[in-house]
């Protein structure tokens, strides 16, 4: 209930709310969908999902705005991201009209899990889509689900933002012509054993480089990569193994309409590191992760930004974009879904 909800101690991690949205996709079509209470999934043990990971999945959030309504950032990005996942992975494709509509139909039933305005939190949303018929043989899958639920959480970051420490990976997050640019479930269970291991050494994540020349800085396990040059300007890893990140994509635009700076989408090699001033991770759970120290294999990096604080530029992007998905900013035309 939420009444029981502590929305200022509030963590980043899974609570059941009451619907959910279920639709299933079964000889060339899609059923009418339907939301319910039920959060089990049942299948069959040779659910292709299970034997081959035939499965994508999208990440976003609902939040109160300051006049008291409830929105949510840029979904039409995550219905047409969603649609390349499932083409790249041989799923059939959630029309996005209708994902739009489905990410709406949940966070209005589950309203009253949206954390009021000024508690940091939000409504995180998951829709998510996999193989659920019996599959023996290495083929595509038969019959699909598409699901979306949802969960309140806390600010990624309790107690304040703190910039965290890296390190560059020797293992590959994706192969040249693999699945690095779909949002595929596969992509994160390979960056697990990367992640642990980091955690286990001391470092907060991995920065992957890119698996041909390993020359080039491509992303981290979760995260697209933004940095802030010496002399000011805004640029982030260009690469056809890169997610697109619809929050990296926001922030480019922020930098460049709101804040009036310099921005660039290009290749960065691993050697530009010592030019950069700041670095920050983008992703929709903690908008920007400041970086403070990077570690080539022993060799350690600080960023004049420090181990203290959001860089300058950083902390006027994240401040910027927060305050567009909150209501305190204007926001681009189309940029925010108001649903009640």
């Amino acid at each position: 209930m939420t009444e029981q909800i502590d929305w200022g101690n509030l963590g980043f991690g899974y609570h059941k709310t009451e619907k959910r949205y279920v639709s299933n996709y079964k000889d060339g079509k899609w059923d009418n969908g339907t939301l319910t209470e039920d959060a089990n999934i049942v299948m069959n043990e040779c659910a292709c999902v299970l034997q081959y990971a035939q499965t994508c999945f999208e990440g976003m959030k609902a939040y109160t705005t300051v006049d008291g309504k409830i929105v949510c950032f840029r979904p039409d990005l995550n219905a047409q991201r969603m649609r390349e996942s499932c083409l790249r992975l041989k799923m059939p494709v959630f029309p996005e009209e209708r994902f739009i509509d489905a990410v709406c139909q949940v966070v209005a039933a589950n309203k009253d899990y949206v954390p009021p305005y000024g508690t940091g939190a939000s409504l995180y949303i998951r829709p998510y889509m996999f193989g659920s018929d019996a599959i023996l043989g290495v083929k595509p899958a038969n019959e699909f689900q598409f699901r979306i639920f949802a969960s309140p959480v806390g600010p990624y970051f309790k107690g304040g933002v703190k910039p965290i420490s890296v390190r560059i990976s020797d293992f590959d997050r994706a192969a040249p012509h693999g699945t690095g640019h779909v949002k595929a479930g596969l992509n994160y269970a390979m960056s697990l054993y990367a992640i642990v291991d980091a955690h286990e050494k001391g470092f907060d994540e991995n920065i992957y480089l890119d698996s041909g020349s390993r020359t080039y800085i491509e992303e981290t396990g979760g995260a697209n990569i933004l940095f802030v040059t010496k002399s000011g300007k805004v640029v982030t890893p260009k690469s056809d193994t890169i997610l697109p990140s619809i929050t990296r994509r926001s922030l480019m635009q922020v930098a460049k309409d709101y804040l009036g700076l310099e921005t660039e989408e290009r290749p960065i090699k691993l050697e530009e590191l010592e030019d950069m001033a700041e670095c920050g991770l983008c992703g929709t759970a903690a908008v920007i992760s400041p970086v403070g120290k990077i570690t080539d294999h022993g060799k350690e990096i600080y960023l004049p930004s420090g181990m203290t604080a959001m860089g300058p530029v950083t902390q006027k992007l994240y401040d910027t974009l927060r305050g567009i998905q909150l209501g305190t900013i204007k926001a681009p035309s189309g940029w925010i879904k108001e649903i009640c």
